[in-house]
């Protein structure tokens, strides 16, 4: 027994023979730091790609880009072409944002902003359509006030600057329009809006054939202030220009009113009506008051939003009412935290103008404005 002991191999000289293996060694600290890094940046990802649409419209999260900023956006294929509660009260707005301050964060609207966060983040987001709403009228009514407002909507997507596509640029063809639109996602609508197209003959049977469902809005004015408002852009522009007086008349001695002046001429609403209602049913399209929208633009905001078939997001709480300029702007732009009301450019002191003037022109526009009523089912009280 002791000889096998001493002469034989024991099985303790052959290292690591039946010794346990030692386990092998865990991954490095970090691979495991990059696992988890990679697995938090898809999750931020996807919450705010799904965020996009619902946080958007929670009040103070005003934060996805204007149609201004998001024709910015690097292009991407683009399709083809075929492709209630109350109204409230408009109330001032408390003393919280001073005038003083108000004036300070006017900028002109034509001018694009700076985007914010998350418009850049989802800057290559959704798609380009063609509008399917288009304020069409009519200029020195409020057009641009309506635009500037609307943006508000988390829902809303608007070119900031007038395209002239149905007057002007026709022969660019609908790829070139839909690729001046904005970005948007499911649920959001692409708008528009150009002031000329209203009084522009082409125009009905152009937007027509783009889409018979496309909805019009229309803001009007009473017909003489928006002469007197349109003559003093010009006089801005131009102080050489004759008087409102002597544009007014072909013939001052007999009062004939010279309707070739466009001056005059836009403010034949009912006229410039007519044409589109060879191309649209009456019910597609909006007519909202230049008045109102000074005086209550929450319950005009209103119903644009219910003719769009919007949520009524936007309400009374995001105006207060500018005594120096003498209309309402916004408690918060779109995409900012700042007031803002709309260019140095709105909002001119008119010119006097002769009293008997003024008085001729009423009588002028009187049977155009109750045909215009009677066609619109509304009246807006300008007799």
């Amino acid at each position: 027994m002791g000889q096998r002991l001493s002469g034989g191999r024991s099985c303790l000289d052959v290292p690591g023979r039946l010794l346990p293996q030692p386990p092998p060694s865990p991954p490095p600290v970090r691979r495991k730091l990059a696992l988890l890094f990679a697995m938090l940046c898809i999750w931020l990802y996807m919450f705010l790609y799904s965020c996009a649409g619902s946080c958007a419209a929670a009040p103070g999260l005003l934060l996805l880009g204007s149609g201004s900023r998001a024709a910015h956006a690097p292009p991407a294929p683009a399709p083809g072409p075929d492709g209630t509660t109350p109204r409230l009260p408009f109330q001032a707005a408390p003393a919280t944002p001073a005038e003083g301050a108000a004036s300070q964060e006017e900028q002109s609207p034509e001018m694009p902003d700076s985007p914010s966060p998350i418009s850049s983040f989802f800057s290559g987001s959704g798609s380009k359509q063609l509008p399917q709403a288009i304020i069409i009228g009519v200029k020195k009514g409020g057009t641009r006030a309506l635009l500037e407002f609307l943006r508000v909507h988390p829902d809303v997507r608007a070119v900031g600057a007038e395209p002239h596509f149905f007057d002007r640029s026709y022969d660019k063809g609908l790829a070139w329009y839909r690729d001046l639109m904005p970005r948007t996602l499911d649920g959001q609508i692409t708008m528009e809006k150009t002031p000329s197209y209203f009084v522009t003959r082409e125009a009905p049977a152009r937007i027509s054939a783009m889409s018979k469902d496309t909805k019009l809005i229309v803001v009007v004015r009473d017909p003489v202030t928006r002469a007197i408002s349109d003559y003093t852009q010009t006089l801005s522009k131009r102080p050489d220009i004759p008087t409102f007086e002597s544009l007014t008349f072909k013939n001052r001695t007999t009062g004939l009113i010279d309707t070739s002046w466009s001056a005059i001429q836009i403010g034949i609403y009912a006229k410039h009506l007519e044409h589109w209602l060879r191309h649209f049913p009456i019910g597609q399209m909006l007519f909202v008051s230049g008045e109102r929208l000074i005086s209550d633009p929450a319950g005009e905001l209103g119903r644009v939003q219910d003719f769009l078939g919007l949520k009524r997001i936007i309400t009374d709480k995001h105006f207060y009412f500018n005594k120096t300029k003498g209309f309402p702007c916004l408690k918060k732009a779109e995409g900012s935290s700042k007031p803002h009301c709309l260019g140095k450019t709105k909002g001119r002191t008119h010119p006097e103008i002769d009293r008997e003037v003024v008085r001729l022109l009423r009588e002028f526009y009187r049977p155009f404005n109750l045909k215009f009523y009677q066609m619109t089912g509304q009246d807006f009280g300008w007799d």
